[in-house]
């Protein structure tokens, strides 16, 4: 299929915004009506992969952009496809969060955080299953190799060890 026809083809929908920060502090899902009744279940798993837009940085100059030099890992240039830098072709992002609690009326799944912006519009989500999710021999680049395996080390992690991550 030749990149015009490609370009016809693809439509995404966002399924409602990401909310920084309510009341209690904690980080929502905020889902649009439309779409309220694809919450059904999700309260019966622990975590969920959050697929977003990343939209500030949705521009022809950042979709262009090819190659980063990465913050954390100093004199280190690798394509985008090997990194999780927020500008690429298509800036879609992916983050796996716990889930705090699903509020169906209000299309609200609550979560602790998220590394994304107020408002980012959010383009999918699904509940993590290990047995699709989780592999159990991995290889990590050099320049993460001395990263934890394990979502849950990594806050302890990052406190003692300063990362750069361009902020």
């Amino acid at each position: 299929m030749d990149q015009e026809k490609r370009e016809k083809n693809l439509s995404l929908l966002p399924i409602g915004s990401i909310v920084m920060q309510n009341e209690e502090g904690y980080c929502l899902l905020q889902i649009d009506q439309p779409f309220r009744k694809g919450l059904q279940g999700l309260e019966n798993f622990s975590h969920v992969i959050v697929f977003w837009w990343a939209d500030r940085m949705d521009n022809k100059d950042h979709r262009s952009i090819m190659t980063a030099e990465l913050p954390y890992a100093e004199g280190v240039d690798v394509g985008v496809f090997a990194c999780r830098a927020e500008y690429r072709p298509n800036p879609i992002e992916i983050t796996t969060v716990p889930i705090l609690a699903v509020n169906h009326e209000k299309g609200e799944v609550i979560i602790p955080w998220i590394d994304a912006f107020d408002g980012t519009p959010l383009i999918d989500m699904k509940p993590y299953i290990p047995i699709c999710d989780r592999i159990r021999d991995v290889a990590a680049a050099p320049w993460v190799a001395d990263w934890p395996m394990w979502m849950e080390e990594a806050a302890a992690y990052f406190s003692e060890n300063e990362t750069d991550f361009g902020n």
